[in-house]
């Protein structure tokens, strides 16, 4: 299985990131904090042409879930949903949560919330990627 999940949207990439919010928000989930990383890389002298804003998003129960199974996999959190630009064209995606967190550890509990975790960002990236969400 691939372990990116990206959709493209018609959405522009303030548009995109706008509706990201609102979808984290809708489905449970906070947004812990916003990384501009195309802004960064240009204020520093880079040459950087794309857009790209990292979402760190999480889900305080699941986390917590994580956390009591174990502590190590504080470094894995919270998850993260990037919003960018790449030829033109807006993208909104992850790195899928449930192969990344069973990489890290072979505690059976973690298999379910993993896997809850993952299908509930799907569907944030698949809500924040539809033109027409409301912002």
């Amino acid at each position: 299985m691939d372990p990116f999940f990206v959709v493209k949207t018609a959405l522009d990439f303030e548009q995109a990131s706008l509706s990201l919010e609102a979808a984290v928000t809708s489905h449970g989930f906070g947004v812990l904090g916003i990384h501009d990383l195309g802004q960064t890389l240009r204020s520093k002298g880079m040459a950087f042409k794309e857009q790209c804003r990292v979402f760190e998003v999480c889900n305080p129960k699941q986390a917590d879930q994580v956390l009591n199974i174990q502590m190590k996999l504080n470094m894995a959190l919270p998850c993260r949903i990037s919003v960018y630009t790449e030829n033109n064209q807006t993208h909104i995606g992850m790195i899928r949560p449930e192969g990344m967190l069973l990489a890290l550890s072979d505690d059976g509990k973690l298999r379910s919330i993993a896997t809850e975790v993952e299908c509930t960002m799907i569907e944030i990236i698949q809500t924040a990627s539809k033109v027409g969400r409301p912002s």
